[in-house]
């Protein structure tokens, strides 16, 4: 399955992000707020990194409180993996379990057009799995 296919069975498509000068306490509000892991750090509409909920709990147990002040960009992956439209699910989720990272945003010519997280990428190959059964089994019973 293509990730094109996996963005556009996405119940939530909305992309949250906050800039590198916020503070992780406002990165933190749009995580709480939205119930999601992850936001993507632009800058100037271009991608420059991603936030994730484990990024700001591993400052928290070195820092304390005192990295809710820090500014998103002292936290966040600069670093960024990133897939296309046109990627094969199997290697989006080996890319997320080799990285040992939940969330992938989705590069269009050089454009941010989506986000999917692991859960949305096992939830299509499940899928995936369950009407190839019910095609199997349909042609063993003749149907």
């Amino acid at each position: 399955m293509l990730v094109r296919k996996i963005l556009a069975d996405k119940a939530g498509t909305e992309v949250f992000s906050v800039s590198p000068d916020d503070t992780v306490t406002t990165a933190a509000r749009i995580l709480s707020a939205n119930r999601i892991g992850t936001v993507v750090v632009l800058n100037e509409g271009k991608l420059n990194g991603i936030l994730s909920e484990r990024d700001i709990v591993r400052d928290l147990g070195k820092s304390g409180a005192a990295c809710l002040d820090k500014k998103v960009s002292e936290l966040m992956t600069a670093d960024i993996t990133t897939c296309t439209q046109a990627d094969n699910s199997d290697a989006v989720l080996q890319l997320m379990t080799d990285g040992r990272f939940r969330h992938l945003p989705v590069l269009e010519d050089g454009a941010l057009v989506g986000l999917i997280s692991i859960g949305d990428v096992v939830k299509a190959q499940l899928s995936e799995l369950a009407m190839e059964k019910d095609a199997l089994e349909g042609m063993i019973r003749g149907h």
